[in-house]
């Protein structure tokens, strides 16, 4: 996706425009500031993104059949290695129950490693635009400050495998892939550091939010639901169907990770997901998430507050 190009004007054939990357940094720091994020190109490509995704996973199970490209075995392996990191750090003792400090110590091999991670997995001539979207890797495994995580450093993992197709090291073929094999190994190496170091979740809404910790698997897990012949929202909550399907639908497998971590009645420590077990039809559900993460995660001031832009996702306003 070569925007970067088409906007430097006409130039001839044999002349590649000079793409100049840049280290993403944050823009939106103030509330008044919220109105440039909505109009920059960033949340129009994002949302782009995210949308397109949803398109592409309509009505498909985790485990059909789709192309594996080289690019996405070398993401595997990129998140392996940060699985690995997990082994090789185990918690220290402390006397506070949350937030284990030994996750710094696993931050900090990323920091370090963050730009060979990602100049092992684009193309050689791209090499240059490294340093910019490993802040994207960086910034999608939690804070190590806080020790924390949210649907904030969801969006930078997203905002990182937008980057990896703008820069063409993912293509338009990778779609399953990228939600069915790459966000969901993502998926379960946050899950494992939020197990291992007792992560909390940043700016939780308690039992008003939808989740913890994610979002997007919510939205893409409701799209592969949509025209399913038997299975219906109110079958979510189902216990026997969230174990007998976990592994075919993304949904199921973040209802079985919610209860495997909590207990009591669902309906108690997750009321949203209880109300929309209501709705009557996946398409219904979809598109009211698609709203919901909208309003509470993009147009939210604290989580965007922390969000980077470069020259990939730019904060400049989208072309009239």
């Amino acid at each position: 996706m070569a925007e970067t190009e088409q906007q430097s004007g006409a130039t001839p054939e044999d002349e590649i425009p000079e793409v100049t990357y840049m280290v993403p940094k944050k823009e939106i720091s103030m509330v008044p500031d919220m109105g440039k994020w909505k109009r920059s190109q960033a949340y129009a490509d994002y949302m782009g993104f995210i949308l397109t995704l949803n398109e592409g996973v309509k009505g498909k199970k985790l485990t059909c059949e789709y192309k594996v490209s080289e690019t996405v075995e070398k993401l595997l392996d990129l998140l392996g290695t940060l699985d690995r990191w997990i082994n090789e750090t185990p918690p220290v003792d402390q006397p506070s129950r949350f937030g284990n400090k030994a996750y710094r110590t696993w931050y900090v091999k990323l920091d370090q490693e963050a730009e060979a991670l990602v100049s092992a997995v684009i193309p050689p001539d791209k090499r240059a635009a490294a340093p910019e979207i490993a802040v994207y890797l960086k910034e999608s495994v939690g804070n190590p400050t806080r020790i924390d995580y949210g649907t904030g450093h969801e969006a930078a993992f997203a905002a990182f495998l937008c980057c990896l197709c703008k820069v063409g090291a993912l293509r338009v073929d990778d779609q399953l892939a990228i939600v069915f094999k790459v966000f969901n190994r993502y998926l379960s190496v946050m899950r494992k550091l939020q197990r291992t170091y007792r992560m909390e979740p940043a700016g939780s809404q308690g039992v008003w939010g939808l989740d913890d910790f994610q979002f997007l698997p919510f939205i893409w897990g409701s799209s592969q639901f949509i025209d399913h012949p038997t299975l219906e929202p109110r079958h979510f909550i189902d216990e026997r169907v969230v174990n007998e399907h976990h592994q075919d639908y993304m949904f199921l497998d973040c209802i079985k990770f919610i209860n495997e971590m909590k207990t009591g009645p669902f309906a108690e420590h997750s009321n949203q997901l209880w109300n929309i077990s209501a709705v009557p039809s996946w398409f219904k559900v979809n598109q009211g998430l698609i709203r919901m993460y909208k309003a509470e995660c993009l147009e939210k001031f604290p989580v965007i507050q922390h969000f980077k832009f470069g020259s990939l996702l730019s904060i400049q306003p989208v072309n009239p």
